[in-house]
């Protein structure tokens, strides 16, 4: 991360909620002195006030970094308070779902490097993943940027065309409740079986963990990490032979519903 840049010229995030706090969090543990952080946040945490960066006050003039953290529904509230910095040096990151590149050109000027990123709610405990892109007047140093303030909550990916956001958003942003329904899911069959519930949610929960880290620490796909588990004949087989019919089928819908709606909120 560039520490000398940030210092020298201070950074802007505009909306501290959940996610703001976690980007927040990452930057503070990787070295970035609060001093040089400026929060806009009309409702802070006792967590965001005892951090010590620069609360509710006057922005740097020319900032390395702006960070747009807010809601959809609150940007045409929120982007006033940055326009005095589009048109320059200033790079702006937007995490806002929905809110293409386009719109915050036409809000900060025609010049202004934008890049749109999509994390997603592991970012809050460091796992999480984030696809970004940037418009033509992003440089490379400036993408090198962004990677890392947005590697402070997990790894980053690099899109090819802006129009693949709404499919990121359908598969790995909201991708997390889909899992979290699996849990649910998965747990009230075990009490189908004759579990208790908090035993049942306790096997659920580990089970999904274990399986994605056993995933992200393996050398093998998904696919072979499947047949791994599963013998010929056996109780996993048995299962599998009710899931694999019905399950791609259905996550294929639900990943196109979802980035069917991302498309209707950016237009």
């Amino acid at each position: 991360m560039d520490l000398d840049r940030i210092a020298r010229d201070g950074m802007v995030l505009l909306g501290c909620g959940k996610m703001g706090s976690a980007m927040l969090a990452g930057w503070l543990a990787r070295g970035v002195p609060p001093t040089c952080v400026h929060v806009l946040e009309p409702s802070p945490s006792d967590w965001l006030r005892s951090t010590g960066v620069h609360l509710d006050s006057a922005m740097p003039p020319a900032p390395a970094v702006a960070i747009v953290a807010v809601k959809p529904q609150m940007m045409g509230d929120a982007l006033p308070a940055l326009q005095a910095l589009g048109n320059a040096t200033t790079l702006f990151i937007s995490i806002a779902a929905g809110t293409t590149m386009a719109r915050f050109s036409d809000a900060l000027g025609a010049e202004t490097p934008i890049i749109r990123a999509m994390p997603n709610t592991p970012a809050s405990v460091g796992a999480g993943i984030t696809a970004l892109i940037g418009n033509d007047h992003v440089s490379e140093d400036q993408m090198d940027l962004a990677e890392a303030l947005l590697a402070a909550v997990g790894q980053t990916v690099r899109l090819q065309d802006e129009s693949q956001m709404d499919a990121v958003t359908g598969l790995s942003g909201s991708g997390p409740a889909y899992v979290f329904h699996m849990i649910e899911a998965m747990a009230a069959a075990g009490v189908a079986q004759g579990l208790a519930p908090d035993l049942a949610m306790q096997l659920a929960r580990a089970t999904v963990i274990g399986a994605g880290q056993l995933a992200t620490g393996s050398t093998e796909s998904a696919e072979q990490l499947r047949i791994n588990v599963t013998s010929p004949k056996g109780t996993t087989a048995a299962a599998l032979d009710v899931l694999m019919p019905e399950l791609p089928p259905l996550m294929a819908r639900a990943v196109k519903a979802a980035a069917e709606r991302s498309r209707a909120l950016s237009s």
